[in-house]
């Protein structure tokens, strides 16, 4: 984080490329593309890039009013998945030069090109503006593969022929990049799934690639599936009603889970003596949708070949997921709101382009949520430091 000194430094140098300064936040897109930009950090400076938000161009004081909905919302530009890979930066309320400023530090991505709204933005001096062809190349030969999160490194010994190229073109493309980019058709079908982070310089699918469109994911990534028990009573001992293996990229895998989560769940009809019939499930289906999600986005796919696993009792239904908490997360924040990191960022990025992502960090408040009107008992979890496993009570 950037001391006083530093932003101040920046905030007074009208000439550094490093400083974007708007008077206000009427204009959410443009601070969006400016935050994509830093991440993308063409010009290589290595160093965070900063928005200052109620600071004129001249570098003088606008009288903004910097309060917690102003930042809430300049930190919902990350959280609503428009900035994609997730950037790593800081929303804040500081005071400089005697004034209250919202600053908003972006860290250099490890995984560019980044893309706000499905365009790659780029700065260099005073320029913003899209990315041409050639600059998305030399952003995406920046990546440091060393660095980088399991799911955007290359799978070894995958091909592009293990892609999916049609579901690529046809499905993926036209969710995660703009219309206008995608009209500049000269762009190879390599760049364009280098771009996305899928292929590497090299031509190598990378493992997050695999996930969202490879042709078999758990050829190269024993662990991509999901297992479905219905079990006949309350023990793992007990008869097996129905069992699933459930496997492919993510736009085939999901709403697979979702179709058997629904088959799965039982209507209770009451009829009053006055009014309308009032059915009620035992379980929530949109609660149930995103804590299974949740669990195939953050388990670990490196270090377990176990499948993310739906045991279905009488009494419960349990959702274990490989891989305790992660980064800022730990076994005393789990499920805390505002509290969240991504083990693998490009499935989260993949998850959000496709639609079965809505907003970053709320899956398990919205269940809770739905869980609470339908009238269930209160989440359980148990976080261990290889596993988590939530457990969910059917309404009374």
């Amino acid at each position: 984080m950037l001391s006083d000194s530093e932003l101040e430094q920046l905030l007074n140098d009208l000439e550094s490329d490093r400083v974007e300064r708007k008077e206000s936040f009427s204009d959410p897109d443009r601070v969006g593309q400016a935050i994509c930009a830093f991440a993308n950090d063409l010009p290589n400076h290595g160093l965070p890039g900063v928005v200052f938000i109620g600071i004129r161009d001249d570098g003088t004081n606008a009288g903004a009013t910097v309060d917690d909905r102003l930042l809430l919302e300049l930190a919902g530009i990350r959280d609503r998945g428009n900035v994609l890979p997730l950037p790593q930066m800081i929303v804040q309320k500081r005071r400089l030069q005697g004034h209250d400023v919202a600053v908003v530090e972006v860290h250099p991505a490890f995984s560019p090109p980044v893309r706000y709204k499905g365009v790659v933005w780029v700065r260099t001096g005073p320029r913003r503006a899209r990315a041409s062809i050639d600059e998305e190349r030399q952003l995406a030969e920046k990546r440091r593969f060393k660095d980088l999160p399991y799911d955007s490194r290359p799978a070894s010994g995958a091909e592009i022929s293990d892609l999916d190229l049609e579901q690529f073109r046809r499905v993926y493309l036209p969710a995660a990049v703009s219309p206008d980019t995608i009209a500049e058709n000269h762009r190879s079908i390599e760049d364009q799934l280098a771009s996305l982070h899928f292929l590497t310089k090299n031509g190598e699918p990378t493992s997050g690639g695999l996930l969202a469109i490879g042709c078999d994911p758990r050829a190269w990534i024993p662990g991509a599936y999901v297992q479905f028990l219905r079990i006949a009573g309350t023990e793992l001992t007990d008869p097996i009603l129905h069992q699933e293996e459930l496997s492919g990229a993510l736009s085939d895998l999901l709403p697979q889970i979702d179709r058997v989560l629904k088959a799965n769940i039982s209507i209770k009809t009451e009829i009053p003596a006055e009014g309308a019939e009032q059915r009620s499930p035992d379980y929530p289906l949109d609660a149930l949708v995103q804590l299974v999600r949740n669990a195939v986005l953050h388990r670990t796919y490196e270090s377990s070949y176990a499948p993310v696993r739906i045991y279905w009792f009488t009494d419960r239904i349990e959702i274990h997921s490989p891989g305790g908490p992660f980064g800022q997360v730990t076994a005393e924040t789990f499920g805390r709101p505002g509290v969240t990191d991504y083990r693998n960022p490009l499935v989260a990025e993949a998850m959000k382009s496709l639609g079965f992502v809505q907003r970053f960090g709320f899956g398990i408040m919205s269940a809770r949520k739905e869980l609470e009107r339908n009238r269930n008992p209160p989440l359980e979890f148990d976080v261990q430091s290889s596993a988590v496993l939530v457990t969910l009570r059917p309404r009374p």
